[in-house]
């Protein structure tokens, strides 16, 4: 089964991409599940890697970090990204930068989309 799941809210403050998030590496740790996640607006933050955080917080960075290491695909919209002067080069490995078009392939490849 394939599985596109999408982000849009910010890493902090809702837990919107941190069950998003869960989800996601939990579904990439599945067997006969292909997945990719795609990080829009503020979720772009989800990817940025090496996060300080108080004791106790969630790191959605590790987590991204996760779903790639399990076989997932993240792509972060690039247009989000540079509204946030976020760079390539600040992204958690195996996260890239991605567009619009490769958001609509995915939807399109996906037998299941899910959206947080």
């Amino acid at each position: 089964m394939k599985i596109l799941a999408i982000l849009n809210d910010p890493p902090y403050g809702s837990e919107r991409s941190y069950n998003g998030l869960r989800l996601a590496d939990t579904l990439a740790r599945r067997e006969g599940v292909e997945l990719k996640v795609f990080l829009f607006g503020d979720a772009v933050g989800c990817a940025l890697a090496n996060q300080k955080l108080p004791e106790g917080y969630y790191h959605l960075d590790r987590m991204v970090a996760s779903v790639v290491r399990h076989g997932g695909e993240v792509g972060c919209c690039g247009t989000c990204m540079d509204a946030r002067a976020f760079t390539d080069d600040k992204l958690v490995e195996g996260a890239r930068r991605s567009g619009l078009d490769d958001a609509t392939e995915w939807t399109i490849w996906a037998d299941k989309v899910v959206s947080f």
